[in-house]
């Protein structure tokens, strides 16, 4: 189910949260709102749910605008805040009872069981709520989410405060929505590496506006960022090949050396030009690591453009702590 956000703007006092720009949200892809703390992603999670209400701009899910249809908007919203709470005094099975209940849910049991299974807690399903871990909260608060089979998942900072082990888990969690069903997934990071193992579109919000967005691969490779180019020789590190291998390069860029490879930081074009010439008899393997997120991030965050990656997109900012 397709987002667009328009022109959306929110003041809180003389503070200004969200700043104009625009996005669209693919239906179906999983979409990572990417920023430092404080950049604007709760605050535009809260208006995507109807939690609040923009003071300028729109926003839409599946052509239906959030103030004008908030009630059938919110049923084909799931939304999982950074900070979920539940009795202490109930156990998982009986949280999700609760949910399902308010939410008129019909084949509860049914639901209850897909959900939990889902998320990994069959097995602690009639356990307190009181001696769960932290990442079994989140986990539980996914489940709830989940009951309605929604259309939307919008997921604010699900890995905060996890250990190693639960961010594992969770990934594993969000991949497997992606892989087995339509679900449009919207989450918000600050780690880049999670938004580029989990997603395939982003935005990237600072200050209020947004600096760039589009898919994972155009902004990897907008504005020709470098790729490294890993070479290792045949014959060791003595070996003739490894010296005449080095030689060759020392024009294409920055060159580093280990005890097993020469790395290359090129641009595309010279790295693959280049490549070419190599005696391939001197090589045991080489690769071209292409680059990240992180030269994207870096440029967004200095106000720089991404380039043609960049889509017409609606970034929101937030300077409260939330």
């Amino acid at each position: 189910m397709e987002i667009t956000i328009t022109d959306v703007r929110k003041r809180y006092g003389d503070v200004v949260a969200l700043d104009g720009p625009s996005m669209t949200i693919p239906s179906g892809s999983t979409f990572g709102v990417l920023g430092t703390n404080g950049a604007g992603k709760t605050t535009l999670f809260e208006l995507l749910v109807g939690y609040d209400r923009p003071e300028a701009g729109r926003i839409a899910v599946g052509g239906l605008d959030v103030e004008d249809a908030g009630h059938r908007v919110r049923e084909r919203v799931a939304f999982l805040p950074e900070h979920a709470g539940f009795p202490a005094g109930l156990t998982g099975r009986e949280v999700l009872e609760v949910q399902a209940q308010i939410r008129g849910i019909d084949d509860r049991k049914r639901r209850i069981r897909g959900a939990l299974d889902t998320v990994g807690l069959t097995g602690a399903a009639d356990r307190s709520v009181a001696g769960y871990s932290n990442g079994m909260g989140r986990r539980l608060g996914l489940a709830a989410a989940l009951l309605a089979d929604p259309p939307v998942l919008v997921l604010d900072e699900p890995t905060a405060g996890l250990d190693p082990r639960g961010v594992a888990t969770f990934h594993e969690i969000v991949e497997r929505i992606d892989r087995e069903t339509d679900a449009t997934v919207v989450l918000s990071s600050h780690v880049l590496s999670e938004v580029e193992r989990l997603c395939d579109h982003v935005a990237i919000l600072e200050d209020g506006q947004l600096r760039a967005s589009g898919s994972v691969e155009s902004l990897r490779t907008a504005g020709g960022h470098d790729v490294t180019v890993v070479l290792a020789p045949s014959g060791g590190p003595g070996s003739d090949a490894r010296t005449e291998l080095l030689a060759a390069v020392q024009d294409w860029g920055d060159v580093a050396t280990t005890d097993g490879t020469i790395e290359v930081e090129c641009d595309r074009e010279t790295a693959f030009e280049r490549l070419s010439t190599l005696e391939y008899d001197q090589l045991d393997r080489f690769e071209v690591r292409e680059p990240g997120l992180e030269a994207a991030f870096r440029e967004a965050l200095a106000g720089e453009d991404a380039g043609a990656a960049s889509e017409p997109a609606a970034g929101p900012a937030e300077v409260r702590s939330r």
